[in-house]
């Protein structure tokens, strides 16, 4: 196990965190330029070695309810590793993914729009709300059955 001066080491080395004392001797390290609400990497390093990393809901990780993970027995490259993770997450971008907007035409030239949102698929007339599905396949198969094609 990593002594508290050993650990203050090796998180100060991340020259992306600053340092907030807070209570019971206890030491913050905050990522300030996180691109989320949450700046906390290291959260109450304490003289006794306990402390955790803020790891959010990364599948690499077990944190506890609030996205910690007690660091007290870790390792420096363990350490290492964690606090990269931890500040790599809060520096990326979700990715955010457009919805699918297609059109379907029949053969009298009517026109529908399916579009995605929020989990469904809908068809539009113009601005009316035609229909709902859970899945893009039954949307696509009721387009079909109605004679529509996509163009």
């Amino acid at each position: 196990m990593l002594t508290f001066e050993e650990k203050l080491k090796i998180i100060e080395s991340f020259e992306e965190l600053s340092r907030k004392n807070v209570s019971l001797n206890r030491v913050n390290f905050h990522y300030e330029e996180s691109l989320y609400d949450k700046t906390i990497v290291v959260y109450h390093l304490h003289p006794n070695g306990n402390g955790f990393v803020y790891t959010g809901n990364m599948p690499q990780y077990k944190g506890n309810q609030k996205g910690l993970v007690n660091i007290r027995d870790f390792n420096e490259e363990e350490l290492r590793d964690i606090i990269r993770a931890s500040i790599d997450h809060l520096a990326a971008e979700e990715e955010i993914v457009p919805p699918v907007e297609q059109n379907w035409e029949d053969l009298e030239g009517h026109t529908l729009t399916l579009l995605e949102e929020d989990d469904r698929w809908n068809i539009y007339a113009g601005e009316n709300l035609e229909d709902s599905f859970g899945g893009y396949d039954e949307a696509a198969l009721y387009l079909r059955e109605e004679g529509f094609r996509r163009r």
